[in-house]
């Protein structure tokens, strides 16, 4: 048996943005897999409200926990966008966005540092629904 040694801590940030309003949800995590996503999505559905008079349509790309077998959606209904194609996806923009802002340039060798930046830089986005509205939005997204 070989040991593996691990040289990060991985921290997930997952996130669901509605590009009509500008409105986000975000759920950190420390791991993610078919259980901890179905959990995220439970938490989703019910602060949103999903149920039977009200369903979601989440737009994902195709990652593997997106795609397991006899995950429960919650009232969700998921749509899978092709594969690499990640620029139709609003919530990609906006990672481009927060990569290239406000964690541009960031350094530290320190985890907790690291951490309280990325949640800070994320409450800040959440205050900005208008910003979220610019960056996330496409024509398409938006036919009224």
């Amino acid at each position: 048996i070989a040991l593996g040694h691990h040289r990060f801590e991985w921290l997930y940030v997952t996130g669901f943005v509605e590009p009509a309003t500008g409105r986000t949800v975000w759920n950190v995590s420390n791991a993610i897999c078919k259980e901890m996503f179905e959990a995220i999505l439970r938490d989703f559905a019910v602060n949103d409200g999903a149920g039977e008079n009200k369903r979601i349509a989440l737009q994902l790309d195709n990652a593997g926990w997106h795609k397991s077998t006899g995950l429960n959606w919650h009232h969700i209904k998921p749509v899978y966008l092709s594969p690499y194609s990640p620029d139709f996806n609003p919530i990609e923009r906006l990672w481009q966005h927060l990569k290239g802002g406000a964690m541009a340039g960031y350094l530290t060798n320190n985890g907790e540092a690291l951490t309280d930046k990325l949640l800070a830089s994320l409450q800040d986005v959440l205050n900005e629904p208008k910003l979220i509205r610019s960056v996330c939005s496409l024509p398409s997204f938006n036919r009224n």
